[in-house]
């Protein structure tokens, strides 16, 4: 049953992904020639409502749907890590067109080029797990 609502859940995500366009290449374009507001607003939109519901969830002592305590804890303040993680994901989004949520949108909405996207995305990740423990963090 648990498989069954996240299933239905990630399709109703992607169908909002793709039919707000936060999915499209063209966006994503406009986005970093600061051409648009369109994705603008809808990042700063998830930003906004992700705040308003982690101080929901903290302020009602809510748990988990298993039952169990929430445990959000503080990340570390290093900013020069955050800073050089920012910047690549961004370089390799702008590159690509596209974000870890949107590749798997635009494969199943019949793009199969970004298939080589996602194998290079797969491949960067498995590279970091290999490498992290040498990675100064």
């Amino acid at each position: 049953m648990k498989t069954l609502s996240y299933l239905i859940t990630g399709i109703f995500f992607g169908i909002v992904m793709f039919k707000s366009e936060a999915a499209s290449w063209f966006r994503i374009y406009e986005m970093f020639t600061f051409g648009s507001f369109h994705m603008y607003g809808i990042i700063g939109s998830a930003l906004i409502l992700g705040i308003i519901g982690i101080q929901i969830l903290k302020k009602t002592n809510s748990k988990a749907l298993g039952g169990q305590e929430l445990q959000l804890a503080a990340k570390d303040r290093s900013y020069p890590r955050y800073l050089l993680g920012g910047v690549i994901f961004g370089l390799g989004w702008a590159l690509a067109g596209a974000c870890p949520g949107p590749m798997y949108v635009l494969l199943g909405a019949g793009y199969g080029s970004i298939a080589l996207v996602i194998i290079g995305a797969l491949i960067g990740t498995f590279t970091y797990g290999v490498l992290r423990n040498k990675l100064p963090h």
